[in-house]
């Protein structure tokens, strides 16, 4: 059991100290629902092998007690499994499923979208000893082309992005977070990908009235402000030029997402 009520978390960080990590992050918001306070291990991607005593070359990794455990989602259901009576992350076994499916889509829909338009930033936000590291893996992951010729352009390419999100806002105008009344696993999943954008965003993403805002506003101010570290970007103040598309859909979102059944006779409201 976790001594004191700490448990011990090997972080991914940039040079700011600012985490960087969406699974990290994941897991940061997971043992704050659960009640624990955390000691936080700093690195980046360097040696993370040693500091994990040769358990691990990815991250995030818990030491509860003297009892490590690998892998964002693995831990999430280690803490349900040895700590059920703390609020729990998964409310029912089925799930995991449908978490599992939010997880590929905001992997498609925000990391794969949103990545290299910051892929230099990403790179000069590194820590010093990771900058080789972070140019050579990157580099393979766009073909070989330069980071900085990857992130040329961006201000073309942005304006397109925030559309992709448009599930996601429709979802978030019929219930105040994903989890219902109140947040779970699927919610610190979802926010930690945002909070991933946040740390490398150094031109914001998102329109200033995009109606996420309220989402992740009350999401980053969750346990005490966990997800405003100071060397965080601001989400907000993307700047559309004429000709560029609607970020939302604007004057429908708040018409649910699909109408609910009245019976026969029912008027029929047009939508808009």
């Amino acid at each position: 059991m976790a001594k004191d009520n700490h448990i011990t978390l090997f972080d991914l960080q940039f040079e700011s100290g600012c985490t960087t990590s969406p699974y990290v992050w994941r897991t940061r918001y997971a043992l704050a629902h659960k009640g624990f306070e955390v000691d936080l291990v700093p690195g980046g991607f360097v040696g993370i092998l040693e500091r994990t005593g040769g358990r691990s070359d990815r991250l995030p990794v818990i030491v509860d007690d003297d009892r490590w455990v690998l892998d964002s989602t693995v831990i999430a259901e280690y803490l349900d499994a040895e700590y059920p009576d703390r609020p729990m992350l998964f409310p029912y076994p089925a799930y995991k499923p449908a978490l599992r499916f939010i997880d590929t889509w905001l992997w498609n829909t925000v990391i794969e979208a949103y990545f290299e338009n910051y892929i230099a930033d990403y790179y000069e936000l590194s820590l010093a000893a990771d900058k080789p590291y972070v140019r050579e893996t990157r580099e393979k992951f766009v073909g070989g082309r330069r980071l900085e010729d990857v992130q040329a352009g961006r201000e073309d390419r942005l304006p397109l992005m925030p559309r992709r999100l448009e599930p996601l806002r429709k979802l978030l105008t019929e219930t105040r977070w994903i989890g219902g009344e109140k947040p779970d696993f699927a919610d610190y999943s979802a926010l930690a990908i945002f909070l991933w954008l946040a740390s490398i965003a150094t031109t914001p993403p998102l329109t200033d009235d995009d109606p996420l805002r309220d989402w992740l506003e009350r999401g980053f101010d969750l346990f005490g402000g966990l997800g405003r570290h100071p060397a965080m970007h601001n989400l907000f103040g993307l700047q559309l030029r004429e000709g560029d598309p609607e970020p939302f859909e604007r004057g429908a979102l708040a018409q649910e997402i699909t109408p609910t059944n009245q019976g026969p006779g029912a008027p029929v409201a047009p939508r808009a």
